[in-house]
């Protein structure tokens, strides 16, 4: 508590992102705190889905490689990790981790935060937030998690916990608790909750903030791409900040790639709803401090909602897709008579067929007038389908067009995916009950 100054980094924004930057952030980052985001909304849907197949799974995948080379960094560098890598199942992900620790001889305490998994108290009848249509009108739901907020992870903070592992929490809340226990922010003072929001946001999807999506080599270059760095946040008392990245990393940190990341999947700059806080974000005020160094100030908020949001994930379709390229002279002809012969055949069975021309209009459908003659087009045929055996016929008749022509097709490639939808409904805070589990060795 009276901290002056605390330092968080990022090290993972998505589920499937590198491991090396986190690890270079326990190596070098001389941090406090060190967050993994892992969690989007199908990624939890899918997460479920793991665990009803295997009771023992459903944490994230990468999560074993992930502890294996950070753990020994952690406890060597006395670095707290804040997690959602326990995605559908943060029990099973925390004596994972035990299990880890006690082969590379290392003590270690993990606790687990449950309680997000809120589908035996959806009603499928409720309206989804998207639709406004009954739930089971979308399909048959496999997984409803509530989007948690800062109360369970204060909890595990206060105690002796190195490693805390949740599942469905809001993105900004990972980095907010330890900025409230840190600092010894009140839960209820707002404008506090709504700087370290701001803050919190900016730092959520790790590689953008230094230049990652913001990267494009005509009219926003960034150097060092392949070695991009990730962010960390010296946070002080006061909601402020400035974020940085670790020396000799690439990338880029400026008030370009600060913005285009405070801007991220608002919609509302004014009210920035999450379960701790609803941000205003119209007040953040940037600015460059010096050389990949960005100062934060701003942001106010107001009460928290009197609702969490829930993620509710679905069974939508099958997917059937088939694919096959044609090269050389009247590449873009013979694809288009590739289409036209799926057509033809599959039309009847998938009245939402789609014929694509990657390389000529399968991004946005159409050529807009700038049509070229490409020297190689590769067809896709994609459609959603009632059954596996269904949706497999797409792709069986795109490679029936090796020897029913036209000519010169190669390189075909089939398969057929379960899609999981995701729809949104809100829960009574009061029906939510986060749980903290405390696991040692």
């Amino acid at each position: 508590m009276g901290k002056a100054k605390i330092r968080i980094g990022c090290g993972a924004g998505f589920s499937g992102d590198r491991l090396e930057p986190a690890v270079i952030l326990a190596e070098k980052g001389e941090l406090d705190y060190l967050v993994l985001e892992c969690l989007a909304e199908r990624t939890i849907a899918l997460a479920q889905k793991r665990k009803l197949q295997d009771p023992e799974q459903g944490y994230d995948p990468l999560l074993e490689r992930r502890i294996r080379s950070l753990l020994p960094l952690l406890v060597q560098n006395k670095i707290r990790l804040i997690s959602n890598m326990g995605a559908a199942n943060p029990i099973a992900g925390a004596q994972k981790i035990i299990e880890i620790a006690g082969e590379l001889g290392l003590s270690i305490s993990v606790a687990a935060i449950t309680g997000d998994d809120v589908l035996v108290k959806i009603d499928p009848n409720w309206p989804a937030l998207e639709t406004g249509a009954a739930l089971e009108k979308s399909g048959p739901m496999i997984s409803a998690n509530a989007y948690l907020g800062i109360e369970p992870i204060l909890e595990a903070l206060q105690s002796e916990a190195q490693i805390i592992l949740t599942g469905r929490v809001a993105d900004p809340s990972l980095f907010l608790a330890p900025m409230i226990h840190a600092f010894g922010w009140k839960t209820d003072d707002y404008d506090l909750l709504g700087k370290g929001t701001v803050i919190g946001h900016l730092l959520e999807c790790a590689g953008h903030i230094t230049g990652g999506y913001f990267a494009d080599p005509i009219k926003k270059p960034v150097a060092g791409m392949a070695e991009l760095g990730h962010p960390f946040a010296d946070v002080f008392p006061d909601g402020s900040a400035v974020i940085s990245k670790v020396d000799g990393t690439g990338g880029v940190v400026n008030v370009q790639t600060a913005k285009e990341q405070l801007l991220y999947e608002v919609l509302n700059p004014y009210e920035y709803y999450t379960p701790d806080v609803i941000a205003d974000f119209t007040t953040v005020h940037l600015s460059e401090s010096g050389p990949d160094q960005v100062s934060v100030r701003g942001g106010t908020g107001k009460n928290k909602p009197a609702t969490y949001k829930v993620s509710v994930g679905y069974k939508a379709f099958f997917l059937g897709e088939g694919e096959i390229s044609y090269a050389g002279s009247a590449a873009l002809e013979r694809a288009e008579l590739a289409g036209e012969i799926l057509t033809q055949r599959l039309k009847g069975q998938f009245p939402d067929l789609r014929i694509d021309y990657i390389g000529s209009s399968s991004v946005h459908r159409g050529n807009f007038g700038h049509q070229a003659a490409p020297y190689e087009i590769r067809v896709r045929a994609v459609a959603k389908a009632s059954s596996v055996s269904q949706a497999a016929l797409i792709g069986e008749e795109v490679e029936a067009l090796y020897t029913n022509g036209p000519a010169g097709g190669g390189g075909v490639r089939k398969g057929v995916n379960e899609v999981i939808g995701i729809v949104s409904v809100l829960l009574d805070r009061e029906l939510v009950e986060p749980k903290v589990c405390i696991f040692t060795i």
